[in-house]
């Protein structure tokens, strides 16, 4: 068992041990009282909350806790709703034309075309890089992330250039797998 006082204490919640020991799992309500869902987690300095359609990290601080309940300033159906419009808008965001962010969070190209599950990133190099769909996170401000360094790409990129290619060649598409 974690020092569950110690993680207590930084979440700032002034609650007896039993009732910290009991954090996964309490009950999350609205100020009126009104369901809003369940800790299923404590990570770092996030509760995860499940709804009933979602699970989201949140911050601790956004929750009081009251009478072995855990407050929370938004009912069920804004929580619902603001997760499903940073959803919609991360989804939105793999398109071609958007901004990709290595996992860093470095520019590295924008995206050029999204196709039968595939998704082509024209790097700031001037090279491609074709990328299964599933391995282009798209952010709210509608931006896409994937789940490379600048470094990774430039090794997967020379990794599949022709030893042969002259500095005039077109570009080469270069296929990742994260």
């Amino acid at each position: 068992m974690r020092n569950i006082s110690a993680i207590c204490v930084a979440m700032g919640l002034a609650i007896s041990t039993p009732l910290a020991a009991q954090s996964v799992g309490m009950q999350v309500v609205d100020t009126a009282g009104g369901r809003v869902g369940t800790v299923t987690a404590i990570q770092g300095a996030n509760l995860t909350v499940k709804t009933d359609k979602h699970e989201v990290a949140l911050p601790k601080a956004s929750f009081t806790p009251s009478n072995g309940k855990l407050l929370f300033a938004m009912t069920q159906a804004q929580l619902d709703a603001q997760i499903e419009a940073s959803l919609a808008a991360a989804n939105a965001a793999v398109a071609a034309g958007s901004a990709v962010k290595g996992i860093s969070g470095a520019p590295v190209g924008t995206i050029e075309a999204v196709a039968d599950g595939k998704v082509t990133i024209a790097l700031e190099s001037g090279r491609k890089l074709v990328l299964p769909q599933v391995g282009v996170r798209g952010n709210a401000d509608g931006t896409a992330t994937i789940g490379y360094t600048t470094e990774q790409i430039a090794d997967l990129v020379k990794q599949n250039t022709p030893a042969d290619a002259s500095a005039d060649s077109a570009p080469a598409e270069t296929s990742g797998t994260k």
